[in-house]
């Protein structure tokens, strides 16, 4: 029995429908909630109609294949017009990689649709039968978008999580969070299918009323979670923490060809430089002047003292503390160590120390990014079409002491680290010699990725941090999102991006441990375990009955 055609073209229809559910555009953020939410339920009853659980996993394929080749189609900019790779390459490479991230909706629908179904080949369509298949897709699908996060190094962009970060589901992020929202937002949408499916499928009245009252278990599951999402919301975390921040962010929108341009790397400094210390319109000096990743384009020993000595110039006249992004070499008997950094100087750093590496304050980027910043076994042939530049560096300790400025634990991170939630949480837990972080700051370089969904994507990632541990966040970056984001994930403030600009804000530090900060993804991890043992229990029973 084949698939009919019809569910093939939805499926692929409502992923791609889906893909634009993870960033403010071209749909107002106030919808992405209910756009997840509709074409997730759909998807949920066309996998369950599916006559076998192969042909459920093709569903849940296409649906995939919609979702990644819409929400992760800026790949394609920066293979082919930032890397030179031939358009047909790069249409191939963001091709494959959607197929790949396809495997996992395939394998979530698959195993749901198998679960939820006697192996006597008879199936229940009552209350216990809806129950069931909700539980199971709930738990299949927030388990695969684990595995996603974390195989071959993760990739977790787009975990339907994220399109939560407004709404009311978002309460499970400081409980459980992104896959505890994950999984709520797969229940919420399944429930509500499925009792919307019960209330259509009988034309008569009292067939219909005998539907609702068979659906009712599903409905239960849907406001459950909808119920815990707006407590988990409502209650309060954390509280303030030490005196506010004057922080300054700094965009200087330099254009990628430039940036590693020999001959336009000192004056990509000096722009950095120059808006850095552009006088504030209150009169006061920022504490904190945060420069994107890269600011400094080349390792710190190729900057002369003299050089150097310009930041630290800088830095003396407003007054404050410069954090920046610099690569780092470190000099080893048998060999040297390469890392992606962050750095902080100010008016009294000696430059010769800046030089040396020497620095009071210093994170290395820990989470690397394949094929821009170390090169996947057997991937040499693929990289030797780009002409990017690309190393293997180093990768940072796990826990790395936040920077104490003004009063304030700042944890940094560099680039896409910030999707990885469970990475950033041993820098906000007390450490040996400090309170943990009471502030976020992420400094990327998005200019290879153009004008495209995945700026409002990451911002949108980002914001998912603030809910998960109710910490501030700042973002540095070169063409945008650069943003402040408050202890309750509202922008504060944000410059228009691929402009040149700074955005002057005061930020508000806070302390105290959210549940998810406390235990990672442990507790969302056995909860989808335990569901999934129990179904299978449960399937295994009734083929003994």
């Amino acid at each position: 029995m084949s698939i009919p055609h019809a569910a093939l073209a939805g499926a692929l229809i409502l992923g791609m429908l889906h893909g634009l559910a993870f960033a403010p555009a071209p749909f107002p953020a106030w919808s992405l909630p209910m756009l997840q939410l509709a074409a997730f339920g759909a998807l949920s009853r066309l996998a369950w109609r599916a006559p076998s659980a192969g042909r459920a996993a093709w569903i849940g394929a296409l649906f995939g294949a919609g979702t990644f080749a819409v929400g992760i189609s800026w790949i394609y900019v920066s293979l082919h017009v930032y890397a030179y790779m031939a358009a047909p390459l790069a249409a191939l490479g963001v091709g494959l990689l959607a197929a790949y991230l396809s495997l996992y909706p395939a394998l979530a629908t698959g195993l749901a649709w198998w679960l939820s179904r006697r192996p006597n080949g008879r199936d229940s369509r009552g209350a216990a039968s809806g129950l069931v298949y909700v539980l199971a897709l709930a738990a299949c699908w927030s388990g695969a978008e684990w595995l996603r996060g974390v195989l071959f190094t993760g990739f977790p962009w787009l975990n339907i999580g994220y399109a939560h970060v407004d709404g009311p589901l978002h309460g499970w992020a400081p409980l459980l969070g992104v896959y505890g929202v994950a999984f709520a937002a797969a229940l919420t949408a399944t429930g509500l299918a499925w009792i919307a499916a019960a209330a259509w499928r009988r034309k008569e009245p009292g067939r219909r009323g005998a539907a609702l009252r068979a659906g009712w278990p599903a409905l239960a599951a849907a406001a459950g979670a909808l119920a815990i999402g707006i407590a988990g919301g409502a209650w309060t975390w954390v509280q303030p923490y030490g005196p506010a921040l004057d922080v300054r962010l700094v965009q200087a929108n330099i254009p990628l060809s430039d940036k590693f341009d020999p001959a336009r790397i000192w004056h990509g400094m000096d722009t950095h430089r120059g808006l850095a210390m552009l006088p504030r319109a209150d009169g006061r000096s920022a504490a904190l002047t945060l420069l994107p990743e890269t600011a400094v384009p080349v390792f710190q020993d190729q900057l002369t003292a003299e050089a150097w000595q310009e930041w630290v110039d800088s830095a003396g006249v407003q007054g404050g503390t410069f954090v920046l992004g610099v690569a780092m070499r470190d000099i080893h008997p048998d060999r040297d160590r390469y890392y992606n950094s962050v750095i902080s100087l100010d008016g009294t750093t000696a430059p010769e120390r800046l030089v040396n590496g020497q620095v009071d304050r210093r994170y290395d980027k820990r989470h690397l990014v394949p094929f821009g910043e170390f090169i996947p076994p057997g991937f040499r042939w693929f990289v030797d079409e780009m002409v990017m530049p690309l190393g293997d560096f180093d990768r940072g300790a796990p826990r790395q002491k936040p920077f104490d400025i003004g009063g304030q634990h700042i944890a940094l991170n560099i680039c896409y680290e910030d999707v990885f939630g469970e990475e950033l949480l041993p820098a906000i837990r007390p450490g040996p010699s400090d309170p943990g972080a009471t502030i976020l700051a992420n400094i990327s370089n998005l200019a290879w990725f153009g004008d495209s969904l995945a700026l409002p994507q990451h911002l949108q990632m980002s914001r998912m941090r603030v809910r998960e541990t109710g910490r501030p966040l700042l973002r540095a970056t070169n063409t945008g999102m650069t943003a402040a984001v408050d202890a309750q994930a509202r922008i504060v403030g944000q410059l228009e991006p691929h402009t040149a600009g700074v955005l002057d804000i005061t930020v508000q530090g806070t302390t105290g441990l959210t549940p998810y900060v406390r235990t990672g993804n442990a507790p969302i991890l056995v909860l989808v375990a335990a569901l999934l043992a129990g179904l299978a229990w449960l399937r295994r029973a009734s083929a003994r009955e």
